[in-house]
């Protein structure tokens, strides 16, 4: 990305700003934790040209870093689910990928990724990417998904379920999201506090245990490296696991986007 964006700039003519401007765009576009990542692949480059020059000094300082915040741990609530899920049906491919996500416990861009290649049937492989430890693999989506994924268009020559213009997959989250956010203010309604859509899979994962999935099932539906000696040593695939996990998913969810008001909940037995 910065390699593009500098392709006709002399190393040496690199001021702070130019960097600061550079994370100000990838912050923007693609988030704080993206930002840093590039800060970091800067430095290691600066840092390595000062090693083999006499008087090159480094133009990054301390406080660049964009993701200084605390690691998140908001969880939607079932009438913030409710009302998302509502305004998700009606905003396109974005609200596609919105549902996704909740439904399967994915990060946005492995939904906004997925190839038509990537599914045969009601199962989709998930691809592991270069340096990732580890990922959901193959997942059977569940009814509800695959509903979701068979609306899309397919896209003559563009190989993405979620695909965009010059065979590209989608993107532009962050000023999709503000349109999204100011329609669900438009709704009149109280509004909903600060999100993110990564706030979508950690609800998902809650969900799950909620729904009474045990853990070490829910982690790998999250495609998270299972550590210790489990983790080396168990090589089952869990494939029916996963599938009963986000079937339970899907049913947990279904019952909040539409309440039964004729099912009377089950009140707790007393012990005399």
């Amino acid at each position: 990305m910065f390699l593009k964006r500098w392709a006709n700039r002399p190393f040496l003519d690199i001021r702070r700003s130019d960097v600061a401007a550079l994370l100000d765009h990838v912050e923007d576009n693609f988030g704080a934790r993206q930002a840093d990542l590039v800060l970091t692949v800067i430095r290691s480059i600066m840092n390595w040209h000062a090693t083999r020059h006499d008087d090159y000094v480094p133009v990054i300082v301390k406080g660049m870093k964009r993701d200084t915040a605390k690691p998140r741990s908001r969880i939607l609530t079932d009438d913030e689910i409710r009302r998302i899920w509502e305004a998700a049906e009606r905003a396109g491919r974005f609200g596609a990928i919105l549902r996704l996500c909740l439904l399967t416990a994915q990060r946005r861009t492995v939904v906004a990724t997925m190839k038509w290649s990537d599914l045969f049937g009601d199962k989709w492989t998930i691809p592991q990417m270069p340096r990732e430890k580890e990922n959901a693999g193959l997942l059977q989506l569940p009814k509800v998904a695959l509903d979701i994924i068979r609306a899309q268009p397919q896209l003559a020559g563009n190989p993405y379920v979620f695909g965009m213009r010059q065979d590209k997959p989608f993107s532009g989250f962050s000023v999709t999201k503000t349109e999204f956010d100011k329609q669900l203010r438009e709704k009149k309604l109280p509004d909903l506090e600060p999100w993110v859509i990564h706030d979508l899979r950690r609800t998902a994962r809650s969900l799950m245990s909620r729904a009474g999935i045990r853990p070490d099932i829910a982690e790998r539906v999250m495609g998270h490296a299972i550590n210790g000696v489990e983790g080396v040593y168990d090589r089952h695939s869990y494939a029916d696991e996963k599938r009963d996990a986000l079937q339970a998913l899907a049913n947990l969810i279904d019952g909040i986007i539409r309440p039964r008001d004729n099912v009377t909940p089950m009140r707790k037995r007393t012990t005399r």
